[in-house]
């Protein structure tokens, strides 16, 4: 019988930790996610695989997707029996969409995670489409890993069109193997006839990304922005492996991979700084079994299809509002890891409020 739990709120912003003989721990700042290891408290004991995920699900008529991206999930042949293994999102913009990362701080960190880095600093915090295999996570694969990483990247950008260095990657799955580029480039052309901006390209989108993951990991979230409806897309994979510390690009530092889409406007390094406050206050707080990959990696896009002003002061209230739904909607998509993590019957919300005399 084993639990995760998670504390959604706490009034304080200290931080505490049980006595260090406790089998588990609880860390408490604002707005943090926080998962203990597998055995945490005592529990009702429930049957293994007696709980339905399915409700976690996200249903066609309950979703609301940003303006100006493209997605779709396809069957490359990494993964066995026609399972999805390759997705593409795109902004369909006309220019590339500012683009922020948190990559893990493992010391050995796979292909994707440096391409997808180079990427960020070359183009400065410009990007236009994210491609991610399941299936191999391309990690301890040397100069052919990098190369591979670099070649999905660019046969992506020949295929959408569009400039050069405009795709990040990640891949997820099993470490030492080096890809299947074969595979890779002959399904790789799939993909653009495939893109939608509907439900149908958003789920496959995200059943693409799963490994162990018990089921497809995918929200949206509206609000208003300057007077303006702006959208956000979420999805994220991961049940096992689970112990990230991101942060954001720049010198070194199953799997985690994330990637939150929105048709707001904020430039580069104001959105770079909203998804590092994100990160740190929910993906940065989950362990389920305290092994951090080598891959771990959230991307965030803003493309400015919505029409919303454009954010690039850190100090606007524009900004502080952007900045604090960002992290509510990353609390909400690592509640949907927790709820997978490998082994894990219970999720547990605790409210935590104290009273400074």
């Amino acid at each position: 019988m084993r639990c995760a739990l998670l504390a959604m709120t706490a009034i304080t912003g200290q931080s505490f930790r049980l006595a260090p003989a406790a089998p588990w721990r609880l860390k408490s700042t604002i707005s943090e996610l926080y998962v203990a290891p597998r055995r945490l408290l005592s529990c009702t004991s429930v049957r293994q695989g007696s709980v339905d995920k399915s409700k976690y699900i996200l249903r066609e008529d309950g979703a609301n997707f940003p303006k100006g991206y493209k997605a779709a999930g396809v069957h490359c042949g990494i993964k066995k029996a026609g399972a999805l293994d390759l997705a593409l999102v795109t902004s369909t913009t006309s220019s590339p969409a500012s683009a922020a990362a948190c990559f893990t701080k493992n010391v050995f960190q796979a292909a994707p995670v440096q391409i997808s880095r180079a990427v960020l600093l070359n183009k400065a915090g410009r990007a236009r489409s994210l491609i991610v295999n399941s299936g191999c996570a391309n990690a301890v694969t040397g100069k052919q890993g990098l190369e591979d990483a670099w070649t999905m990247s660019r046969k992506t950008d020949e295929l959408l069109g569009g400039g050069s260095q405009e795709t990040l990657v990640m891949s997820t799955g099993v470490i030492g193997q080096n890809l299947k580029m074969d595979k890779i480039l002959a399904s790789l052309p799939q993909l653009p006839g495939q893109l939608s901006d509907n439900y149908k390209g958003w789920s496959s989108a995200s059943q693409a990304f799963m490994t162990t993951d018990t089921f497809p990991k995918l929200r949206t979230r509206s609000i208003q922005l300057g007077g303006q409806e702006v959208r956000f897309v979420g999805m994220d994979k991961g049940a096992g492996m689970i112990h990230p510390r991101m942060g954001p690009p720049g010198p070194p530092h199953a799997t985690l991979l994330g990637l939150i889409a929105t048709d707001a406007a904020v430039e580069p390094a104001a959105l770079q700084t909203a998804l590092t406050y994100a990160i740190d206050r929910s993906f940065n707080s989950i362990s389920v079994d305290g092994d951090m990959s080598t891959n771990d990696t959230v991307v965030a896009f803003a493309n400015g299809a919505s029409g919303a002003k454009s954010i690039a002061s850190e100090s606007s209230s524009d900004f502080e509002l952007f900045r604090n739904e960002l992290t509510d909607f990353a609390v909400e998509l690592a509640g949907l890891v927790v709820r997978d993590g490998e082994g894990a019957t219970k999720f547990v919300k605790i409210t935590v409020k104290v009273r400074v005399l």
